[in-house]
């Protein structure tokens, strides 16, 4: 269909009109999501019953059928029905088919959202979604991009940061927004009094949690140290992370190294890093971890991820269980 920008998506959304197909692709899940989010909010804007009218399906275990029947009902008192559709990229042809056939006869009054990492170009899904879907990209952002993120995130929290403070955040934490995010909030808290947040500040709170930072747990279990990987787990868990974020983050980091290793294989270096924009205080550990990752370790991981995941979004345990076993396995 066509492709448009996060600026052009917002602008889109403001008018109050949502299309029927939604393709969300790109490194960037936390804008992915949020995106997610606002299109359903406005799809569902005049409707009483929600609860009703929206479901979000993973399909790492099958659930095609599901996720178009649902799509194909009517809503319950309301413009709109809403469904959500992630971890399809690993499909049997006959649910890839089945994913195909709706695509080419969408329900009119149904809102259908794909939201996904990565694509196989290879796919014949893959190319019916880029033809028929509003297709928006959410790269890794860009320091501007992420400076503009984070201002915007700070008037959010009704605190301030001089130039140099951001690009010192910047600098420390990188460019993923689910990561500043948690940052930001942190910074934040202990800038309530004052209302500003200073270089040393940063320099104090996020230098200082470095050592615990999802970036080191991530080395801890590429490295199969499983010890140092529980410890971190359990002081980030007690600095209040959320066991979802910490996934989500763990999650982010086996995505960008298996992008490392695919373009170190390839290229060089200066490749890993056009792919992938890091601090250059974190490149060489980073390579470090790219190098001792296997492939094979990598795919393996990354499915461990996503079953954990699925088993929090199913209620299986509790969240900081599913996390506990996730951390032990990846470092066994």
């Amino acid at each position: 269909m066509k492709s448009i920008s996060r600026v052009e998506l917002e602008r889109s959304l403001k008018t109050g009109r949502v299309d029927p197909l939604y393709l969300l692709v790109g490194c960037e899940g936390y804008l992915r999501d949020s995106a997610a989010r606002a299109i359903t909010d406005v799809a569902l804007s005049e409707t009483l019953l929600r609860e009703f009218n929206e479901s979000t399906f993973s399909l790492l275990s099958g659930g095609a059928n599901a996720a178009i029947a649902a799509a194909d009902q009517l809503p319950m008192m309301s413009l709109h029905r809403v469904v959500r559709i992630c971890d399809f990229g690993k499909l049997r042809e006959t649910e890839e088919e089945t994913l195909i056939r709706y695509l080419s006869n969408p329900a009119p009054s149904s809102v259908v959202i794909f939201n996904t990492a990565d694509l196989d170009k290879r796919k014949k899904l893959t190319k019916t979604l880029l033809d028929k879907c509003v297709v928006v990209e959410f790269p890794a952002l860009k320091d501007g991009e992420a400076r503009a993120w984070i201002k915007t995130r700070l008037r959010e929290l009704k605190v301030a940061a001089d130039e140099n403070a951001l690009t010192e955040i910047v600098a420390l934490v990188g460019t993923d927004v689910q990561t500043l995010f948690s940052e930001l909030d942190k910074l934040a808290s202990a800038a309530a009094k004052t209302g500003r947040i200073t270089v040393e500040l940063v320099d104090e709170l996020i230098c200082c949690s470095r050592e615990f930072s999802n970036f080191d747990l991530g080395d801890h279990l590429v490295a199969g140290n499983r010890k140092r990987a529980l410890e971190t787990l359990h002081k980030l868990l007690v600095g209040g992370a959320e066991p979802v974020m910490l996934i989500g983050l763990i999650a982010s980091n086996y995505h960008k190294l298996a992008l490392a290793r695919d373009a170190l294989n390839r290229g060089s270096r200066e490749d890993v890093f056009r792919t992938i924009p890091m601090p250059f205080f974190k490149r060489d550990a980073f390579l470090a971890s790219v190098r001792r990752s296997e492939p094979a370790k990598i795919a393996h991981g990354i499915r461990l991820i996503a079953d954990a995941d699925l088993a929090i979004k199913s209620s299986k345990g509790t969240p900081r269980l599913q996390l506990e076993m996730l951390v032990c396995e990846l470092a066994g």
